[in-house]
């Protein structure tokens, strides 16, 4: 019998840079904090990526845990984390048709191959 949210569950969402961080943008994740990458591993996200094109982000991550919600507030309520976005959100540009309470803005999936 088939799961009604087979794992991975996978996420895609998009935010622009704003032209003048890009740089800096990339630096920091070039050499991404331990303490912020334990933390992702932590929320059971895998397979995390973030490209770039245009100005536009569009990242991408894998989510193999059992409560979704739950671990995205552990991950918001982590003062680690809190730090890191806190550096990152002045160099993004969310887009304005956001949904309430997102800073990027998801994606559906239309199409996906193993």
């Amino acid at each position: 019998m088939k799961s009604p949210n087979p794992l991975p569950r996978r996420f895609g969402s998009v935010i622009r840079v704003r032209p003048e961080c890009f740089d800096e943008y990339c630096r920091y994740h070039a050499a991404v904090w331990p303490a912020v990458l334990a933390m992702i591993t932590r929320c059971n996200i895998r397979n995390y990526s973030i490209f770039h094109r245009g100005g536009v982000l569009f990242g991408y991550f894998e989510y193999w845990g059992e409560d979704y919600d739950a671990d995205m507030r552990r991950m918001a309520e982590d003062p680690d984390t809190q730090k890191w976005w806190s550096i990152m959100e002045p160099m993004q540009d969310p887009l304005a048709d956001r949904p309430d309470g997102a800073w990027w803005a998801p994606m559906d999936e239309v199409f996906h191959h193993d």
